[in-house]
């Protein structure tokens, strides 16, 4: 059996560069934009559910099953050897992308949630006894919550929240010491909330948890594709991501895990490829991170990651941060301006999306008129009920963007929203 060790992170990229793109001849790479929808110009503003694809993902993907396409780390054959090479070169990519210190400290999972449930079920059950805590904040998606549920179900420890303040939904960082003490083993929080906005001072959460002891685990599904990442400025024990929200394909995620604790983990699926020696009675394990990646693995994920990260890192993500901001702020304002609408998330240093509701209509409602007129919307408790229930609502619209959007699509997206309230106030 040929295995292609892991190799070590290549230099970083450089973190600046001298102009912003022309972010309109960047959307020429996104073919799905060239479009109508019931007879009138996309406009795509559900990039928080899933990004679309630049034509440079697509074509690594064209070109892996034209060319590679071979099962990895099990043959000895060429194609097998070029797969197996593409496979951990992507590897070594997230470790630069993310700043870790190693490509061994990169597991390849099916998403975000699947990179909590791993460890939820490999460092979880290994270190969570009766009457340990696990702290989350109120922010949560429903991925960074059930398995935490679930975890306390099964080893009987129990759950906490740091709370969020109003409509804002900023975390009341007041309690936060407190709700640190012991018995709290780990701290799980959301670095962007889907829903709301909200950026989380991850890396200032981080550094008070490890002073008392807490591993850390930080939900960068919204964050990885928009911002640059570094784990070891944040200092988390743990990051998820997936790779369908930052132009790559679907089915592909990323588990960062600090060197020093994935060595200690159990695995949490057995099966081929994660195994050094396996008899009848007992079976020994591959080191990390090949001990965590069961099966098959999904090859031409990881191939299209990589050419999604690239084509990201040579925009910028500090530029795409930057317009994402201004195009989210400039939306804020501008359904402000309406009245009638309920806001939610911070006025200020907000991510690139805006949560909404209009006085007496359903957010529902205003998704689905706003679809007859082209604009992808989305509605609905975006997977953090708990949270919306905090706010004492069902349900809100939302509109996130991306760097392929524009303020002339923000400008049609409010006169749409106009229109659907003329409509409703007949």
């Amino acid at each position: 059996m040929h295995v292609a060790p892991a190799q070590p992170a290549p230099p970083p990229a450089p973190r600046t560069r001298a102009a912003r793109p022309d972010w309109e001849r960047v959307r020429a790479d996104f073919p799905i934009l060239d479009q109508q929808v019931h007879g009138q110009p996309l406009i795509y503003f559900d990039n928080a559910a899933t990004s679309q694809k630049p034509r440079a993902v697509i074509e690594a993907l064209r070109r892996f099953y034209e060319r590679d396409n071979a099962n990895v780390h099990r043959g000895i054959h060429e194609l097998s050897n070029r797969a197996t090479a593409a496979y951990e070169a992507a590897r070594a990519r997230v470790a630069q992308f993310i700043r870790a210190r190693s490509a061994e400290e990169i597991i390849f999972t099916r998403g975000t949630t699947e990179s909590i449930n791993l460890v939820a079920h490999a460092w979880g059950h290994a270190n969570l006894k009766p009457g340990d805590v696990i702290l989350l904040t109120e922010l949560e998606h429903h991925s960074n919550l059930v398995p935490w549920q679930l975890l306390a179900q099964r080893t009987g420890a129990r759950l906490a929240f740091v709370p969020v303040t109003g409509d804002e939904a900023e975390l009341d960082l007041s309690k936060l010491d407190a709700l640190l003490s012991p018995p709290v083993k780990l701290f799980a929080m959301v670095h962007i909330s889907n829903s709301m906005g909200t950026v989380n001072p991850v890396a200032d959460l981080c550094a008070r948890a490890r002073q008392r002891g807490v591993v850390t685990l930080v939900d960068a599904a919204q964050s990885a594709g928009h911002m640059p990442l570094d784990v070891q400025a944040i200092g988390c024990d743990f990051l998820a991501f997936s790779g369908h929200k930052i132009c790559g394909p679907t089915g592909i995620g990323v588990l960062y895990g600090r060197a020093e604790i994935l060595e200690n983990l159990p695995p949490w699926q057995g099966g081929g490829e994660m195994i050094l020696s396996v008899q009848y009675h007992r079976t020994e394990f591959k080191k990390p991170p090949h001990r965590f990646e069961a099966g098959t693995p999904d090859i031409s994920g990881p191939i299209g990651l990589h050419a999604a990260m690239d084509y990201l890192d040579a925009l910028g993500r500090e530029h795409i941060w930057q317009h994402d901001q201004e195009l989210a702020h400039y939306a804020y304002e501008r359904l402000a301006a309406l009245g009638n609408v309920r806001l939610f998330g911070p006025k200020v240093g907000r991510a690139g999306l805006v949560s909404f509701l209009l006085n007496d209509v359903h957010a529902h409602d205003v998704v689905t008129l706003a679809d007859r007129a082209g604009i992808a919307l989305r509605g609905g408790h975006h997977c953090t009920q708990p949270l919306m229930r905090r706010l004492g609502i069902e349900s809100t619209a939302r509109a996130s963007f991306y760097f392929y959007n524009t303020r002339a699509e923000v400008d049609r997206f409010i006169e749409v929203i106009r229109e659907i309230q003329k409509f409703f106030a007949r």
